[in-house]
């Protein structure tokens, strides 16, 4: 009967370990998705905003430069600033992604934790099991030890 209620209360306990840790992928889930839809809306109307500006920027430079013999440079250097701007800018979007912050680093976190966890509880149920074992062990040497002096003594009453 002990062992069936230890191995009951260790699968309700590994039950309501995993329950916790899927709500809380759960939980990290939704702030990721909302986090994911509000840094997706800003970049779109960002994007719409300094692409307006840029394009009403460059009409500016055109129309100001277009009577000069410069019109060409202008327009050239325009579009190096242009192309160096979105040079840096894919730069800074790869570092992010290459290192900013891992999803669901709490869950993984967690995860490790139990990991290690039951790690120890086998290590410690391995240990307890070979005690057991030597003991068992030295508890049928006791056993046969007795078991020969009763024939040496069952010998000598008989002579």
């Amino acid at each position: 009967m002990g062992l069936r209620t230890s191995i009951s209360g260790v699968g309700s306990t590994l039950l309501g370990l995993l329950r916790t840790r899927l709500e809380l992928l759960s939980l990290e889930a939704a702030e990721e998705k909302t986090r994911l839809i509000k840094l997706l809306g800003m970049a779109f109307a960002s994007l719409l905003f300094v692409t307006l500006a840029v394009l009403v920027f460059t009409v500016t430079i055109a129309v100001a430069f277009w009577p000069t013999e410069d019109r060409y440079v202008a327009l050239g250097l325009l579009a190096g600033v242009y192309a160096l701007i979105g040079i840096v800018l894919l730069w800074l979007i790869r570092r992010e992604l290459l290192f900013g912050a891992t999803p669901f680093s709490a869950t993984i976190e967690e995860l490790g934790r139990d990991a290690d966890l039951l790690d120890r509880v086998r290590a410690a149920q391995a240990e307890a099991d070979h005690a057991e074992q030597a003991e068992k062990a030295e508890q049928e040497a006791q056993d046969e030890r007795e078991l020969q002096a009763r024939r040496v003594t069952s010998r000598r009453g008989r002579s």
